[in-house]
């Protein structure tokens, strides 16, 4: 018996329970934990080994990871476009297979010039094309629940957060830095492609079902451009010409940037500020279980709450949270921004995936989402910069972030002026 004559057997049998667009999203979600070793927060570990190993300075690395991160960034909307050309399915298998030997190449790297190709190579496929490909994937099934759908998919990433670090440091202390990545790339083969092969179909017209499991009058045959014409949406050229396009890529990239400047300084400033390092360090938890426990009702605000509205909100739920930061002085108010902060991420993450079906459609929904990511993770390359700028010039970021909270405002602002354009069909308590 052939792998799809299998899948259909198994879709025959899982929606005759309930509607198949749940198992499509169990899968999503486990992308997001598979791009686990291409996410920052398992670099992380790795890097006073490798520093150690290759006799390399941590600038050198640093510098190796952001070089890789443009690189990832400027590859994502020909990863979009590949997945509308030949489909998820067919594209999180490659990418996966792909990842898994990234994780090989990387961990047989020599040298900085190998180390930053096995940055760019994990970066690409774990955080840009296989979250990209998960989040186009649940758009397909969803549309009135596509928010909820989105934040419980985004518990996947809370996840690969809570155990790829720790599971990371095992590795490294057991069998040392570089068998630890052949292990995190056979891991990565062994939970993904099985459930890709037998689970995933592209789109519920495949089976003769709309997103939400409403019964179409007829299936739709394979994928790509020429064949799913009944699929709303604009493409991308399109998308371009209309000032939502524009008004959105400035809003999303205002949280990538800001997001990141906060993960990536936050000891540096609570230190700065008077705190013990172990205190700054303490409060990641926090913010970690803030962000897997809001997630799911971020998820229900967007089914719920105008996109306008809800995407203002967050917008200054970052801003605050920016303000906060700088008020941050003892250990309540390092645990009231921590848990803010979790709200933020809970709010970015969720919108991540909704956001560009919501106002775009879902007929070129790879190569609008590809490079509307692209746009955001250029913001969070460079997203540190300002407030680096601020420690090395001024002593203090206090100015500085109190400045970058007027980014987010004034979108919070912008946002209220987004509205749906012409042909993509919308619920109309969302608009």
């Amino acid at each position: 018996m052939s792998v799809a004559a299998v899948r259909d057997q198994l879709f025959g049998y899982l929606n005759g329970r309930f509607y198949y667009g749940w198992v499509i999203l169990s899968i999503a979600g486990l992308g997001l934990f598979t791009s686990g070793p291409g996410q920052s927060h398992t670099f992380s570990v790795f890097v006073d080994p490798i520093s150690a190993d290759l006799g390399i300075s941590s600038t050198e690395i640093a510098s190796a990871y952001g070089t890789a991160t443009l690189f990832a960034a400027l590859c994502l909307p020909f990863a979009g476009r590949l997945v509308d050309r030949f489909g998820p399915r067919r594209m999180a298998s490659a990418i996966v297979l792909c990842l898994g030997l990234a994780c090989l190449f990387f961990g047989a790297a020599a040298n900085v010039i190998w180390l930053a190709f096995g940055y760019g190579f994990l970066r690409f496929f774990g955080q840009g094309a296989l979250m990209l490909t998960s989040a186009n994937l649940t758009s397909r099934w969803f549309a009135k629940k596509r928010g909820t759908a989105m934040g419980l998919m985004a518990l996947g990433f809370g996840a690969s957060i809570a155990v790829h670090p720790p599971l990371a440091q095992f590795l490294i202390e057991t069998v040392g830095w570089r068998t630890a990545w052949t292990y995190l790339g056979l891991l990565t083969w062994v939970q993904m492609l099985p459930a890709i092969w037998l689970l995933v179909i592209d789109s519920p017209e495949e089976k003769g079902l709309s997103p939400d499991g409403a019964i179409r009058s007829r299936p739709t045959e394979g994928v790509g451009e020429t064949k799913n014409d009944d699929i709303p949406g604009l493409t991308l050229p399109e998308a371009l010409r209309t000032p939502t396009f524009h008004l959105i890529w400035f809003s999303m990239a205002s949280i990538a940037m800001l997001v990141t400047s906060l993960h990536f300084y936050q000891v540096k400033i609570f230190t700065a500020q008077g705190l013990d390092p172990t205190v700054a360090a303490w409060v990641f938890p926090i913010t970690a279980g803030t962000m897997v426990a809001m997630m799911p009702v971020v998820g229900r605000v967007l089914d719920r709450l105008k996109t306008r509205y809800a995407l203002s909100l967050a917008l200054l739920v970052q801003a605050s949270a920016l303000l906060m930061v700088t008020q941050v002085s003892n250990v309540p108010t390092a645990v009231f921004y921590a848990a803010l902060f979790g709200l933020n991420n809970a709010c970015s993450m969720t919108l991540f995936g909704y956001i560009w079906p919501r106002f775009f459609g879902r007929r070129h929904l790879g190569s609008i989402q590809g490079t509307g990511q692209m746009i955001m993770v250029v913001g969070a390359s460079i997203g540190p910069l300002p407030i680096g700028y601020a420690f090395d010039t001024f002593g203090s970021p206090t100015l500085m972030i109190q400045g970058l909270a007027l980014y987010p405002a004034a979108c919070a602002v912008l946002a209220l002026f987004i509205r749906t354009p012409a042909g993509v069909p919308v619920e109309e308590h969302l608009e």
